[in-house]
């Protein structure tokens, strides 16, 4: 996510408009907001995983920690106590949230690659997302998933635990699968400017010159035709179950859709086209809200039809649940960002801290979710409450975590940043 959460920089802020076309401080309100949004990115980050214990769909009782389909890896921790809400919260984040990282972090990969050239991006991007990624693997997820194990072993001793983590079939990621495919994006965007780099550039500025309708409209239709057929094909839910890379089957093409959106409107430049602050996507703001919550609402009454009846499901209907999901996701998408666009440009000392500090947190904020969740296990509270403190500790201890990673070398690399970055 270097580009959504990542560095010590504000978004943007070291990158000029391509080609000169923008004024000076053309694209600084846009700038602002896309900062600002990082922050509410990471938020809703660390509150998705922090109410996932607490979903009034769960199953009564953890999952078993060496049991296919290995379900304890979307649901760490599965508590007695439950909420509908979250339901309804987490099923809404999951329909947009990562395509809206994809297209986030697509944004500045063009103008950066146009400022590097292929191989210096390259190497940045190595470092920048493959040390924390393996990282991630090696010293995050095996501390993080110890709880997990804990609940439902028999012998929940240190050495047992490394033996079963051991003999799983793959590497948990966790939420860091969502680096390695950025990586790999990343490569696909590199070697198309360094194999033919006028021609896509002229490409995507062209596609993002064109009206706002046109993109969203076009947005809406290719997530269709990407993720329909793989949701057909693998299911909306099947994860792989080997190797190092975790990969939701039904979702790589929708997210490199998103990500070369982005690539487009970050090539055309801040604050022009879509990402004008009162161009025609931010002042339809309260538009695409009713039509995020509609289509919302519409695919999950299509998904619940769908699951009632299993693997005998109606072709017409897995179809529509693709579709509904397709529409959600562009229109939910659309929503968030036209939200920052129009209202999120206020400078905010605490706001640009979170902003800043946003790889770190999505880097360490798990650890400490799973941790707390098994801790509050036992607690007479409500399933709100536990959520509630979950979050906020998990977001303050990550927060922390970043500001003392930052501190030498070595930790500075972990996290994906420089040392000696300016971080405000």
């Amino acid at each position: 996510m270097p580009a959504v959460i990542s560095k010590g920089t504000r978004v943007g802020a070291d990158r000029p408009m391509p080609g000169g076309a923008d004024a000076p401080g053309a694209g600084a309100g846009s700038s602002l907001a896309l900062g600002n949004l990082r922050a509410v990115v990471i938020v809703i980050v660390v509150a998705f995983h922090s109410v996932l214990a607490y979903l009034a769909s769960l199953a009564p009782a953890a999952f078993p920690f060496d049991a296919s389909p290995y379900q304890w890896r979307a649901f760490p921790i599965v508590d007695s106590q439950r909420w509908l809400g979250f339901d309804i919260f987490c099923a809404w984040q999951d329909v947009y949230l990562m395509s809206l990282m994809f297209f986030l972090a697509g944004l500045f990969t063009w103008p950066s690659l146009v400022r590097k050239r292929a191989g210096k991006f390259l190497g940045d991007r190595m470092l920048r997302l493959g040390v924390p990624f393996v990282f991630a693997l090696t010293i995050v997820m095996p501390l993080a998933l110890y709880p997990t194990y804990r609940v439902t072993a028999v012998d929940p001793g240190l050495a047992a635990y490394g033996r079963h983590y051991l003999a799983l079939p793959f590497w948990p990621n966790g939420p860091m699968w969502f680096l390695w495919q950025l990586l790999g994006l990343s490569i696909v965007a590199a070697a198309l400017h360094r194999f033919a780099g006028d021609r896509i550039d002229a490409l995507l500025r062209r596609c993002a010159a064109t009206s706002g309708r046109r993109i969203v409209g076009g947005l809406m239709v290719a997530s269709a035709l990407a993720y329909v057929p793989m949701a057909l094909i693998f299911t909306p839910f099947r994860w792989s179950e080997h190797g190092p890379l975790a990969l939701q089957f039904s979702r790589p093409l929708l997210y490199a859709v998103y990500y070369f959106a982005g690539l487009g409107v970050g090539a055309y430049g801040l604050g022009r086209g879509l990402l004008a602050p009162g161009g025609w996507l931010a002042s339809r703001w309260a538009v695409w809200l009713g039509l995020a919550l509609a289509s919302l609402l519409l695919w999950m009454g299509l998904t619940y039809l769908a699951m009632e009846d299993g693997p005998s499901a109606a072709l017409i209907l897995q179809v529509a649940v693709g579709l509904g999901f397709a529409v959600a996701c562009t229109s939910s998408w659309a929503f968030l960002l036209a939200t920052c666009l129009r209202f999120a440009t206020m400078r905010s000392r605490v706001v640009d801290s979170l902003s800043n500090s946003a790889f770190g947190i999505y880097l360490l904020h798990y650890l400490f979710v799973v941790w707390l969740q098994f801790a509050l296990l036992d607690v007479g509270l409500f399933a709100i409450a536990k959520a509630a403190i979950v979050f906020a500790a998990s977001l303050g201890l990550a927060w922390a975590g970043t500001a003392a990673l930052r501190l030498n070398r070595v930790g500075c690399r972990l996290i994906g940043e420089a040392w000696g970055a300016p971080c405000r």
